[in-house]
């Protein structure tokens, strides 16, 4: 049986937050979905969890602080969803541990293709096939496994 992605959605905006739950979900991934960097950080601890979208401008904290609080409770790959343009706030979003960032607004076919790089559904296992199970490298990113 195929183990579900789970992805953990942190955007305090109703409408994005809606927006990414619906694409991911289309794109085969379960969503929780919380509006603060203090349940983000909450529900990051579920090791279920094998992607993180993150929106660097919630109300309650600044997001790099969400972020390396979820680096230090997960290794899920970091997301970062957010306005934030700059190539200083690209830089500092790689450098608080994200492993992608895009920037708002954004076409859905990128996000969910972004979302499927960084964590590829398992291959459907072969019905028949007494050998033994293949190991994908698709989901290794520099030797690192992240799903």
């Amino acid at each position: 049986m195929e183990q579900q992605r789970v992805c953990l959605v942190v955007e305090d905006n109703d409408d994005i937050r809606g927006l990414i739950t619906v694409v991911l979900t289309r794109a085969g991934f379960e969503v929780r979905a919380v509006a603060s960097g203090a349940e983000g950080i909450a529900a990051a601890a579920d090791p279920s969890v094998s992607l993180v979208t993150l929106d660097l401008g919630l109300p309650d904290m600044d997001g790099h602080v969400v972020a390396r609080a979820v680096r230090a409770l997960s290794k899920a790959p970091l997301l970062f969803l957010t306005a934030r343009s700059e190539e200083d706030d690209v830089l500092a979003g790689m450098a608080s541990g994200a492993a992608a960032y895009l920037t708002k607004p954004f076409h859905p076919q990128e996000l969910k293709d972004l979302a499927n790089r960084l964590c590829p559904a398992a291959p459907a296992p072969a019905a028949s096939s007494p050998e033994a199970p293949h190991i994908s490298q698709a989901n290794h990113i520099n030797g690192k496994s992240f799903c």
